[in-house]
């Protein structure tokens, strides 16, 4: 079965709207469980999607005067 493609939103909507059903506390043990597992796979998708974005954003240094720098990431010119 093919992996359904999330944005960062829609996992995090998804994530909560999970959190909200086992919060009520009234579903049975076998779809809770599903539900759990479901959730912390949008966690691991979502910590991912925020690891890439983290990599993305510039570096920035100390410039000669002190000044913050923006230097380009490893691999990019």
């Amino acid at each position: 079965m093919a992996e359904k493609k999330w944005s960062f939103e829609q996992a995090m909507a998804r994530l909560e709207e999970i959190v909200r059903q086992l919060e009520q506390g009234d579903a049975p043990l076998d779809q809770a469980l599903a539900l759990f597992e479901e959730g912390t796979g949008l966690i691991k998708k979502c910590s991912g999607m925020l690891d890439k974005a983290e990599q993305k954003v510039s570096k920035l240094l100390a410039g000669p005067d002190g000044a913050p720098e923006e230097q380009p990431m490893e691999g990019e010119i």
